[in-house]
């Protein structure tokens, strides 16, 4: 049987190389050389302004009647 001890230990030791594991990633996947496929698309892409779905016009455009 593992005693109290043990068991605090090995969390502790466990969590402590789990925290380590993410730190290492997130540096590797900030630091990597290649651009995913979302940011290539997002570059590529030229933003569009939909029109309101309902309520008043915006202050800069005129209403057609």
């Amino acid at each position: 049987m593992i005693s109290d001890d043990d068991l605090y230990s090995l969390a502790i030791f466990l969590g402590s190389i789990a925290m380590v594991l993410i730190v290492l990633y997130h540096f590797f996947e900030v630091n990597s050389g290649e651009t995913s496929a979302l940011a290539e698309k997002a570059a590529r892409s030229t933003p569009t302004q939909q029109p309101p779905a309902v309520g008043r016009q915006a202050s800069g455009t005129k209403r057609q009647e």
